[in-house]
């Protein structure tokens, strides 16, 4: 079963969101790739350039599970390091099963 895991990230500040998004780019995502994520997705809100999701599928729970345990708590106290809350960014987080993917084939 297909675990998606998703981190959504609202900025108060914008002159933090282009640092962020290098960050993300040169090395975080990596991070979790090598973690046991199959594949990455970083998305701009619609209607507002301060708010982002990062969405990271894992091939199995136990993948997902691995990477909680051996490589999530590393990878989180950087960014928190990097781009703490008392700067006005607020994350959350959400875990969930992916029931069905859809893919566009060509003709």
């Amino acid at each position: 079963m297909k675990i998606a895991y998703t981190v959504a990230v609202t900025f108060s500040d914008r002159s933090l969101v282009g640092d962020w998004l290098d960050w993300l780019k040169n090395g975080h995502v990596a991070d979790v790739l090598a973690g046991g994520a199959s594949d990455a997705e970083i998305i701009e809100l619609e209607g507002s350039s301060l708010s982002y999701e990062v969405r990271y599928h894992f091939p199995s729970r136990e993948a997902f599970a691995n990477y909680e345990k051996e490589h999530a708590p590393r990878l989180r106290a950087e960014g928190l390091a990097r781009f703490p809350v008392d700067k006005g960014i607020t994350y959350r987080r959400s875990v969930g099963v992916v029931n069905e993917s859809f893919i566009q084939r060509s003709q």
